[in-house]
């Protein structure tokens, strides 16, 4: 098992990956330095290689696909995950790495948010965005996380043997946050500074496509972390559609003592049984995560054990 490992997924860094394998290579001299290629058409690689960094390669395309590789193959007691653009400056890595040797952390985020990020970042829409992400992750899930989708973070032991990777792509960022806020874990946040692309690298992040597909995860991981304010949602929404039109109904029944708009009372009807149906479903589930919840603490007293 490594002490520390340095985790860098690659997708056409050719341009930059030098600089950050030597970079990390003078802040952390005792760490070993893991480059994930994700199928790359230039020289990434080939140079990462050259650095002294392992070279490994995930053939299915996406961030979370190559995480979910990286995490699986790889033992270390302390994690730091860094984007192979050089948007990261190394010299944070140390105090983030100490958090997970000496104070237990178990994820340790590099905010960029708190600092250069918005006068850094030339993209107005990933700006708006990720004020977005953060604001509705941390009222959903009652968090504090200042920083939901940065690339620069420190992991535990524990939090990477445990982490269920199902995001595909770059939303796994957002999945790692609340998963850690769901099962309890300690986070804690370390500012750093933030900078832009170097001339000639481009981002692999689509403003619009991942975007979206970035709030699509928050509905889902709400709808499985948080089942019973979920479908407590849904069935309020429908109450209140159902009393939209069976007013107008009861209005009428007062004034002529004839129900008129049969049709409309009986659908009203079923709008209450689903709403009913949707918050029963969301207390069932609720039930099973609380379940969820147990086991997991569970495993991780087995995982402290296998250490």
């Amino acid at each position: 098992m490594d002490k520390i490992a340095v985790l860098v997924p690659c997708f056409n860094e050719a341009k930059t990956i030098k600089k950050v394998i030597n970079d990390y290579q003078k802040y952390l001299p005792d760490a070993v330095i893991y480059v994930y290629d994700n199928n790359s058409s230039d020289d990434t690689a080939k140079i990462a290689r050259e650095e002294g960094a392992i070279v490994r390669h995930e053939y299915q395309q996406g961030k979370g696909n190559v995480i979910r590789r990286m995490f699986r193959e790889i033992d270390a007691e302390a994690y730091i995950m860094v984007d192979g653009d050089d948007t990261y400056p190394a010299e944070f890595a140390e105090e983030m790495v100490n958090k997970i040797l000496e104070r237990k952390v178990d994820m340790v985020v590099g905010d960029r948010l708190s600092s250069t990020y918005f006068t850094e970042n030339k993209r107005l829409f990933h700006n708006f965005g990720n004020s977005i992400v953060r604001k509705t992750i941390n009222m959903l899930f009652k968090s504090d996380i200042k920083d939901i989708m940065t690339g620069y973070r420190a992991f535990s032991y524990q939090f990477v043997k445990t982490f269920p990777v199902l995001s595909k792509g770059f939303e796994i960022e957002t999945e790692m946050s609340i998963h850690a806020v769901d099962k309890n874990m300690l986070v804690e946040n370390v500012i750093i500074t933030y900078r832009d692309r170097p001339e000639g690298s481009e981002s692999k992040l689509n403003t619009y496509s991942d975007g979206f597909k970035v709030l699509r995860t928050i509905i889902r991981l709400y709808r499985d972390y948080q089942p019973l304010h979920y479908f407590s949602i849904i069935s309020a929404i429908l109450v209140v559609i159902a009393a939209i039109f069976f007013v107008p109904i009861l209005i009428g029944f007062a004034k002529t003592r004839l129900v008129q708009k049969i049709p409309t009372l009986i659908v009203c009807g079923f709008v209450v049984l689903a709403a009913i149906v949707s918050f029963f479903s969301g207390l069932i589930l609720q039930t099973i995560q609380t379940k969820n919840k147990q086991d997991f603490e569970l495993e991780l007293q087995k995982l402290n054990e296998r250490k």
